[in-house]
């Protein structure tokens, strides 16, 4: 008899990086499962009622227990989260995943630590590649010391929250000083973002930079992929730097010489992952493939220069859908 196909659960399906990968899988022999916190996440929508789920946050302290219940209930094999929340507490427990059968497609813990942080991250690479100036906004700050303009940004963060410029010394002297803020030199040039897929032994086969040419909400709705051996490099060399060993995408914008410099690294798949799929690197397929058991090829992948538009794409189906989720969102909340 033929075995059942794999189930693989992507969590954060209401977000573009969950409903990439959704998307990508269509037509694979797999069986994709889709879970998210909103009863509206639209990623929800896209595969069957059975295999949808409603999930607790991140920062849920209960999160990963019922995450891992979850997964021997339904006899996941492959789980793909997209959220930041949930990166740290899934990856703390792999092994317990592991256990009942579940591969994680997640960095380590290690490498999580370094990019969750935006100081860490900048204090790791900044003796091998161009990272701006930066400085913490702690006890120590000293706003006259400062070259205006400047990026003011969270330690933590993603989708460009909580990130402005500022060019006025007086909001520099109010800025709260408990260490949770940065203040990063202001770069000119365009901004790019490198996909970066590493095998699970840290060979890198593959970086497809995008230049951002429209962001949204800091989502790319506007890019175009581009071959360009600078901004390769610089996503190998930072890739090796935190041991990276699976996919990434490592952010980054030009200063005034021409030279690419780091913003942040998020160590999961990106929003604007579809316009690396169709430059020809299917990297949801390729790390999919390898938690399963196919080896990925070595590198480097070839891809092609291409550029995208995103639009709104309506799903219509009964509200008794939604309605099964909106209870079942209730039911975990109390």
């Amino acid at each position: 008899m033929p075995s059942d196909p794999p189930r693989v659960l992507v969590t954060g399906a209401g977000g573009p990086s969950g409903i990439s990968i959704l998307r990508a899988m269509d037509g694979e022999p797999v069986t994709m499962l889709a879970g998210d916190i909103d009863p509206y996440g639209a990623g929800l929508y896209l595969v069957e009622p059975a295999r949808r789920s409603i999930l607790l946050r991140g920062d849920d302290p209960r999160f990963s227990d019922a995450l891992l219940a979850q997964c021997r209930r339904d006899n996941v094999d492959v789980v793909i989260p997209t959220v930041d929340t949930e990166l740290l507490p899934l990856a703390e427990r792999r092994e317990e995943f592991a256990a009942v059968g579940t591969t994680l497609v997640l960095a380590s813990v290690a490498t999580l630590e370094t990019c969750l942080d935006k100081w860490v991250l900048a204090e790791r690479c900044r003796e091998h590649v161009r990272v701006p100036a930066t400085v913490v906004v702690d006890d120590s700050f000293d706003p006259a010391a400062i070259e205006l303009p400047v990026i003011v940004k969270p330690r933590a963060g993603s989708g460009s929250r909580g990130i402005r410029l500022i060019e006025r010394r007086a909001e520099l002297e109010v800025l709260e000083r408990d260490g949770t803020l940065l203040v990063q030199e202001h770069l000119p040039g365009p901004e790019y973002s490198l996909d970066t897929l590493a095998r699970a032994d840290g060979q890198v086969v593959a970086v497809v930079p995008r230049e951002r040419l429209k962001v949204d909400s800091g989502i790319a709705v506007t890019g175009r992929t581009l071959h360009d051996e600078a901004l390769e490099s610089y996503a190998r060399e930072v890739a090796t730097l935190i041991g990276l060993t699976t996919v990434a995408n490592v952010q980054v914008k030009v200063d005034a010489g021409g030279e690419p410099a780091l913003l942040e690294v998020n160590a999961r798949f990106p929003g604007t992952m579809p316009l690396t799929i169709g430059a020809g690197v299917d990297m949801p397929r390729l790390a999919i493939g390898e938690a399963l058991g196919t080896p990925i090829p070595d590198g480097p992948l070839p891809f092609e220069d291409i550029a995208m538009v995103r639009f709104f794409q309506e799903r219509f189906f009964a509200f008794d859908d939604i309605e099964d989720l909106l209870r079942h969102a209730a039911e975990i909340a109390s």
